[in-house]
């Protein structure tokens, strides 16, 4: 796992630090250190175990999930290793649950904390990094997460799931509806009046084309919603899928235009996307009428991240990267539409 530290604020830092080491007393681990990972809304860490060895603690952001939310993503991890994807192996606590909830210093307040088996492995890359410029090394990790993508919607759309699994939706009202499931994009304060009219009138024909789309079983289901390059471990040959916080049910393209989004932009990224494209069609049917429609997913992703930053303006990764995702996101926004013009 890449253990270079991405921290919100020391405050956060110390107060997650502090609410994880309170945790271990749930988990038959014993522990020599403790050391942060990635600290921003959730916040994760390495546990270093006294008998050699190492696992992941995660406390996850307040309110994100209810319990039964979190138990239906452990219930889909557990499917998806019975097919033979590679995911992470939850450490369940002494009491058999697979996270445990623990109050903070606010009262009322109160997280979910869970503990993964340490994965080895680099990050395939990051927002921040970006993926490198050797063209045929992007190629073959994109050609995997391709296919790793087709294999977990194979699996999703024979799979029966349990009764009481849920999990959110990126379906139209949670990505242009009135209150989408990341916060109203098109009221960002740092918009320009350009930039708000653009995204406001991409999300009407956004709205449009999902109506006319449809949510078939072909195209929509279980997705994990975040096949970015640091949720992809790869170690030789082996690929792993980590972080399933933002998995619920979406259109298979949108999880494809996820894994294109941040470097949709950049002179890679038509190697990518057809290496992404022929990995995903070695695995599962895509026709070419439906990825024409990859424009579409491109330009919702973009507004979701918008609307991340809307409702955490005050943060400092949201400071950090919303110059940045407004660019994107307006520049996406405005190929869609061109290219929806042209279509009409």
């Amino acid at each position: 796992m890449n253990e270079e530290l991405k921290c919100e604020s020391a405050t956060f830092l110390d107060e997650m630090q502090a609410l994880a080491r309170s945790a271990l007393h749930h988990w038959d681990l014993e522990v020599s250190n403790l050391a942060p990972i990635k600290v921003r809304e959730n916040a994760v860490f390495r546990i270093d175990l006294s008998g050699g060895g190492r696992a992941v603690l995660r406390v996850h952001r307040c309110g994100y999930h209810s319990d039964a939310e979190l138990d239906s993503e452990f219930v889909w991890m557990r499917a998806l290793q019975a097919a033979g994807i590679e995911v992470p192996r939850v450490i369940r606590s002494r009491h058999g649950r697979n996270f445990e909830v623990v109050a903070t210093q606010t009262p009322g307040d109160a997280r979910q904390i869970d503990v993964f088996e340490w994965i080895d492995g680099r990050q395939l890359g990051s927002v921040e990094d970006g993926v490198g410029r050797d063209g045929a090394a992007i190629a073959k990790q994109y050609y995997t997460i391709g296919a790793l993508a087709a294999r977990m919607h194979n699996q999703a759309a024979g799979w029966q799931r349990p009764s009481g699994f849920q999990r959110h939706a990126w379906d139209a009202e949670g990505l242009v509806g009135e209150t989408p499931f990341w916060g109203r994009f098109w009221e960002l304060a740092a918009l320009t009046p350009e930039q708000s009219s653009l995204l406001l009138r991409a999300r009407t024909r956004i709205a449009q084309e999902l109506a006319a789309y449809g949510a078939g079983p072909d195209g929509y289901g279980l997705i994990h919603g975040d096949l970015v390059p640091e949720n992809l471990l790869i170690d030789g040959h082996r690929v792993q899928v980590i972080d399933f916080d933002d998995a619920g049910f979406g259109w298979h393209l949108f999880e494809l235009a996820t894994s294109l989004y941040f470097i949709s932009g950049d002179s890679i990224y038509p190697t990518a996307r057809d290496a992404l494209i022929r990995g995903y069609r070695s695995e599962r049917r895509l026709s070419d009428e439906t990825l024409a429609r990859l424009p579409l997913f491109l330009a919702a992703r973009g507004t979701t991240y918008l609307g991340w930053v809307h409702t955490r303006q005050g943060s400092d990764t949201a400071r950090e990267l919303g110059p940045f995702l407004v660019q994107r996101a307006c520049a996406v926004a405005e190929d869609y539409l061109e290219h929806f013009s042209g279509e009409s």
